[in-house]
């Protein structure tokens, strides 16, 4: 690659802007190639879409094509979100660089070199895909080509709206990093994660509709929708539900309801407040313990009229993660008859306490499949992990700090977990203390 100074980095910058920005919405690789092979050298350009499983990376061309996500460079740096180089298959290198939008994985762009790129050079690689993604996004707003390059398989109708809903897969500030996931991703019919920076706070949500098909589509956009319509009127917590609470009663009578968790994280002191309603629960993981904070119990969103919600405040401590899950993850049950939550999940939280929000959210839904001894699921799985990094920011890098704690993550073998184990989980669990 050839040498390139500041100057040269900006000007790059401004050439793929303007070459993207003029081009038709859906020729992004056609525009990239020739700009890079001129700039870079670059004798090979792909652009890898994360698939709605995140199992696989799809080229934008060439869709039938895939790169799984296990053992192979590609799926390395989308896990783990740092850069990856790898000797390529003549000569020079490759250089696999993930693509996200303020802690949003979108995919990895892919580039061939003559030449293994220098430290200044990575780091300047790297922006440049942050460049690609923020071009991405705004294509993705005016093109399907994206979308469906991104599909293993067609969504159903429902699907369609549900993932048209989310506000995306993952958001990163200095205060926390998140990831979300949906399950089973193209036939997810009722459950929903949503959330939403302020200002000064972060508000989380999980909801499940607890029906199938359009109905439960329609059902979980009238009470996301109306959590949204709350929320933006600058309404507290407990209005928000109320709201919600009004809005799809007035639709349905009562026959139908959302069950949703509510969580609203004040950043600048790490104070929680929590509004449950339905079947959604929420796990932290602090240190080498895995708590549930012991939350007042309300009715569904729409099951009967006029509910009165109220807050259930909570503090979170640097370096908690904190898991919110649907039913359909911690009442699923293995051909035993064992739950999920009881059994198998405070082992997973600990196992997996040094990888990242992004990673933690697949391990979820790959060890529900395990637990049902691969079997189907047979309701749908909303998973919603967010690490906090304290007032300020400190750093969302769990890696980093629990090395103090001697925690090596999958290979960290826990100990006996004091305040929810896997053998008196379901029975009582320790709640946290109110903050």
């Amino acid at each position: 690659m050839r040498d390139r100074g500041a100057i040269g980095e900006a000007e790059l910058g401004r050439a793929v802007l303007v070459g993207l920005d003029q081009a038709r919405p859906d020729a992004t690789v056609a525009v990239l190639r020739p700009l890079l092979a001129e700039h870079l050298g670059a004798t090979e350009v792909r652009l890898l879409l994360a698939n709605y499983q995140l199992t696989a990376l799809r080229p934008v061309q060439d869709s039938d094509d895939r790169e799984v996500l296990r053992d192979t460079p590609a799926g390395q740096a989308f896990v783990t979100q740092q850069l990856v180089t790898h000797p390529a298959a003549d000569l020079g290198v490759t250089v696999f660089l993930p693509m996200s939008i303020r802690g949003d994985r979108m995919g990895v762009l892919q580039l061939t070199v003559p030449a293994q790129p220098d430290r200044a050079g990575l780091a300047s690689l790297g922006r440049l895909a942050d460049v690609v993604g923020y071009a991405l996004q705004a294509a993705g707003r005016q093109t399907d080509v994206l979308a469906r390059a991104a599909r293993s398989q067609r969504l159903s109708l429902a699907a369609e709206l549900q993932w048209q809903l989310l506000p995306g897969l993952g958001c990163r500030a200095p205060e926390y990093l998140l990831a979300g996931h949906l399950e089973p991703a193209y036939h997810v019919h009722a459950d929903n994660f949503d959330w939403s920076h302020d200002e000064d706070q972060l508000v989380l949500s999980v909801s499940d509709a607890g029906r199938r098909g359009g109905v439960a589509a329609l059902l979980s956009t009238l009470a996301v929708t109306a959590l949204r319509n709350a929320r933006r009127a600058g309404l507290p917590l407990a209005d928000q539900a109320r709201l919600a609470d009004q809005a799809v009663y007035a639709h349905h009578q009562g026959r139908h309801y959302v069950s949703t968790l509510l969580i609203g994280v004040d950043l600048g002191t790490g104070r929680a407040r929590a509004v449950s309603a339905g079947s959604p629960q929420l796990f932290l993981l602090r240190g080498h313990d895995v708590l549930q904070p012991a939350l007042t119990e309300h009715s569904p969103l729409g099951m009967f009229e006029d509910t009165d919600y109220t807050e259930d405040v909570f503090a979170l401590d640097t370096g908690d993660r904190l898991l919110i899950v649907s039913d359909g993850v911690h009442a699923a049950r293995s051909p035993g008859r064992e739950t999920f939550g009881a059994v198998r999940l405070p082992d997973l939280l600990m196992a997996t306490a040094a990888v990242p929000p992004g990673a933690v959210v697949r391990a979820v839904i790959d060890d529900l499949f395990d637990h049902r001894d691969l079997a189907e699921l047979d309701d749908d799985a909303a998973v919603l992990c967010v690490d906090w990094a304290g007032p300020g920011g400190h750093t969302c890098d769990r890696a980093v700090a629990l090395t103090a704690l001697g925690t090596a993550g999958r290979d960290f073998t826990p100990p006996r977990l004091t305040l929810v184990t896997s053998s008196t989980f379901s029975q009582r669990p320790r709640p946290i203390e109110p903050g």
